[in-house]
């Protein structure tokens, strides 16, 4: 039994709660990928592109926030220990080390490609069940696929 009463019927609680998760793990590794690329990036566009990780990491550590309350308010304990991290995302992996400018951005669009993919499907797999999840990763794969376009049009000659 959850600790929150939520006017969801326990299947389609299930449903939300389990995109909602699957999400959060997504978003959380999101955010570290951008760290780390942030960190080790060097290169003639370093400025431009170490302030826009920066900014990638902290929309992906928001909308984790705004996942984990909305798992939380349907009853659903949101996971984010980095071993439920590690053994469930999506985000393909960044190599350790520096990292030249324009490897890091595709890194970053392969990223944002993967997660705004995976949030697709969740979204249609919510939509018959919750609405109110539906409508929060609809704004959240917006603001992602937003980022992803920044992203291309840095490497685009």
């Amino acid at each position: 039994m959850p600790a929150i009463d939520d006017p969801l019927p326990e299947r389609d609680r299930k449903t939300a709660g389990a995109a909602l998760q699957a999400t959060l793990v997504d978003l959380l590794d999101l955010s570290l990928v951008a760290k780390q690329a942030h960190w080790n990036v060097y290169g003639p566009r370093f400025r431009s592109v170490h302030v826009q990780l920066d900014e990638a990491a902290t929309v992906a550590r928001n909308h984790a926030d705004t996942v984990a309350e909305r798992a939380a308010a349907l009853g659903v304990s949101p996971d984010g220990r980095a071993g439920t991290i590690a053994g469930a995302s999506g985000v393909p992996a960044f190599p350790p080390g520096w990292t030249k400018d324009s490897d890091a951005v595709e890194a970053l669009v392969h990223a944002l490609s993967a997660v705004t993919e995976r949030l697709r499907e969740r979204i249609v797999e919510v939509g018959p069940v919750d609405v109110v999840t539906e409508d929060l990763l609809i704004g959240l794969t917006s603001d992602l696929e937003n980022q992803s376009w920044m992203f291309q049009a840095e490497n685009r000659v």
